[in-house]
């Protein structure tokens, strides 16, 4: 059906000046069309939220991004898991950091250094790790970076308790934009970034690729990354550590249920649900789902929409990649960063692998 064409007015029989000044009213109007200010557009009746629920329980096979697994809620919930007996990440960095951290602070003795913080999480290795730089003479400075300004106010009041005086320069923004900033206001320090706890394992490959290409564009040449690396190991291993005894791992995929019941007035019956992840030996990723156990009709009240299940039907929830240590040399090799060390746990369980940027300069030489 053709759209209802907008009111018209008959146009001026004068000549209109060759600079018309800018009309004051909203909206402006000048012959048969409107220029829309942005104080007249409506608010968008969807936050981003909602638009993810709708678009990924529309899709077949369903999906809920991971990223909002992350509520109040669900960051305790992952904190717990942090804690657990199975869940052997968070132990084998913390191990690498106490090992090799002052390692890899004697790079920046004596050198002005932005420790640039992507993803803080309890916060325990980066305050180590600021300990080793201090005690190896860098001149180090805090920079936390995090979209959420209340995450980034706690990040930055906790690093004031535990180092009083440090210097810290928070920047609320997406990480990729705010590293754009920081070089574009160089001050002549060297960026050491640190993007750790597997964070990579939630792109796929492409995705990775993608993600540390912007990673490498928004850095200066000798600026460093430290990016933690859950390695291929055995299966079992991985299945008992997003499979825990004590049900914390499903409690925390369960929740992002719990979000959308509280948050766009879902209708979701917990107990008619359960979790379960696996491995996918040819991709190298655990994956998660919620699957629905009866064949089930669930509305949600903000998207007025009703979604239909079938019986065993799963909602797909959170992918986390491993790899090999060819993989870390292929995704270095492949987005312009020369790797420098890739320090491991005592068992080789995890690696955090310490890449350079190196970028071609004019004439045809190599900046490191």
């Amino acid at each position: 059906m053709p759209s209802k064409p907008l009111p018209s007015k008959p146009l001026p029989s004068k000549p209109l000046p060759s600079n018309p000044s800018p009309a004051k009213a909203s909206p402006a109007k000048l012959g048969i069309y409107h220029v829309l200010l942005p104080t007249d557009i409506p608010t968008l009746p969807l936050n981003e939220f909602a638009g993810s629920v709708l678009e990924g329980l529309s899709e077949r096979p369903k999906r809920l991004s991971s990223r909002y697994l992350y509520d109040d809620r669900g960051s305790g919930l992952f904190r717990q898991i942090m804690t657990l007996e199975e869940y052997y990440p968070t132990r084998c960095e913390a191990e690498i950091i106490e090992a090799h951290g002052p390692a890899i602070a004697a790079r920046f003795a004596g050198t002005p250094v932005n420790l640039v913080d992507l993803g803080a999480g309890d916060g325990a290795k980066t305050v180590r790790l600021l300990h080793q730089l201090q005690a190896a003479g860098a001149d180090v400075t805090y920079v936390p970076i995090d979209i959420s300004e209340q995450a980034l106010r706690t990040a930055c009041e906790t690093l004031a308790g535990e180092l009083p005086g440090l210097p810290v320069k928070g920047l609320v923004a997406e990480y990729i934009a705010a590293l754009h900033w920081l070089t574009a206001n160089d001050d002549g320090r060297v960026n050491l970034v640190l993007f750790l706890g597997s964070n990579i394992g939630n792109f796929n490959r492409a995705q990775a690729r993608t993600f540390l290409r912007q990673l490498w564009s928004a850095l200066n040449p000798g600026d460093y990354v430290l990016t933690g690396f859950d390695l291929k190991k055995d299966i079992d291993l991985l299945l008992a550590a997003y499979n825990d005894a004590k049900g914390v791992t499903a409690a925390f995929n369960m929740n992002l249920l719990n979000r959308i019941n509280r948050e766009l007035g879902g209708h979701f019956d917990l107990d008619k649900f359960r979790h379960y992840s696996t491995y996918d030996v040819f991709t190298g990723a655990m994956e998660s789902y919620l699957v629905s156990m009866e064949k089930q009709t669930v509305a949600i009240d903000t998207l007025h929409s009703n979604f239909h299940f079938d019986a065993w039907e799963p909602i797909h929830t959170e992918y986390s990649y491993k790899y090999l240590e060819s993989d870390i040399r292929s995704l270095a090799d492949s987005t312009g960063f020369a790797i420098a060390d890739t320090l491991h746990d005592s068992k080789r369980w995890f690696a955090d692998s310490l890449w350079r940027v190196v970028k071609t300069i004019s004439g045809g030489g190599v900046a490191l």
